[in-house]
């Protein structure tokens, strides 16, 4: 169902696009000091670094770190495409194949009803990407309701533009 240049392709993109609506939220200062948005950026960020977690098979025991200001999210955020990018070199095909126990399956499995089937690697790094532009609608919305300009940042554009890499200054 995955492969690996997809996953890359959308994860470049993604970083693309986070780093797009960064510049926005910190363009304005009214989305800085918006708490609603922070903790939708805040959650955006801790997902993907939930999945990184996971895959690496890491504890989850101290919890993810509490950001005061919107520039240390931010550094937080930028830190986690290198670790990702190699995770996911390191995963290849036969990586995202790989059946994967989710740490949070009690929760699903209470959401849910039932047990969850099971699921692979390439399956949940599609599911980061996609919760990601989930969220980056959300933050977008809510930057336009604060008087922001909120950028586009749909895969096609990125594509049109030659993918451009991300730009975090």
């Amino acid at each position: 169902m995955t492969n690996l240049a997809l996953i890359q392709d959308l994860f470049a993109h993604m970083q693309w696009a986070d780093a797009t609506v960064w510049k926005a939220v910190l363009a304005s200062s009214a989305a800085t000091e918006d708490e609603k948005l922070q903790k939708l950026l805040h959650h955006l960020h801790v997902v993907q670094w939930a999945f990184l977690r996971a895959w690496r098979e890491e504890s989850f025991e101290d919890g993810f770190p509490e950001f005061s200001a919107a520039q240390a999210l931010r550094e937080w955020a930028i830190t986690y495409y290198g670790e990702v990018a190699t995770e996911l070199n390191n995963l290849g095909e036969e990586g995202l194949r790989q059946t994967m126990p989710l740490p949070w399956e009690a929760l699903v499995e209470r959401q849910l009803g039932r047990k969850p089937e099971p699921i692979t690697i390439g399956e949940t790094a599609l599911q980061v990407a996609m919760h990601s532009t989930y969220h980056r609608g959300q933050v977008n919305a809510r930057l336009r309701e604060l008087g922001g300009e909120p950028p586009t940042v749909d895969f096609i554009i990125w594509v049109w533009l030659g993918r451009p890499a991300a730009e975090w200054n």
